[in-house]
């Protein structure tokens, strides 16, 4: 499983016309899911994901989690993001969970982040053609990939 974290000053998505869903600042985190993933991979992206330090503290160091900050969190579900491209110039996105498990690990990280950070997580709409809008604070942008937690 592998997450993009960026701290924003607003992010939103629109589907069709509508915004479905929007925030102000706080972090907005795209979300892919591999077959492989297990609970263990969404636990511990969740929590690394509500305690990240990356916002300012009063001497401008990046101490400070979205919860110290009282932000908020904006997740959306992206399948490019397990894309291999080792061959050639197409991406293989062979690894992408389908949907049976992409959906069901996606709520559940979705849920399990709201618990952990004691605040609702916005969502966005799971296999839609999405516009996301954000902008970037800082810029700060992190990428976590479960694979790497050992």
């Amino acid at each position: 499983m592998r997450i993009v974290i960026q701290r924003v000053r607003e992010a939103s998505v629109t589907v069709d016309g509508a915004c479905v869903a929007q925030i102000g600042r706080g972090l907005f985190i795209l979300v892919g899911v591999e077959n492989a993933d297990t609970d263990s991979d969404m636990e511990w992206l969740a929590s690394k994901a509500s305690g990240l330090r990356i916002f300012d503290d009063e001497q401008g160091v990046m101490n400070r989690s979205v919860v110290d900050v009282d932000g908020q969190i904006l997740a959306v579900s992206q399948f490019t993001l397990t894309a291999s491209t080792k061959k050639g110039n197409r991406p293989s996105y062979i690894r992408a969970a389908g949907h049976g498990l992409a959906v069901p690990m996606y709520e559940k990280f979705c849920s399990r982040l709201s618990e952990i950070a004691g605040r609702p997580v916005q969502k966005g709409v799971f296999g839609a053609d999405m516009q996301c809008a954000l902008i970037n604070d800082g810029p700060v942008t992190i990428i976590i990939d479960s694979r790497m937690k050992e």
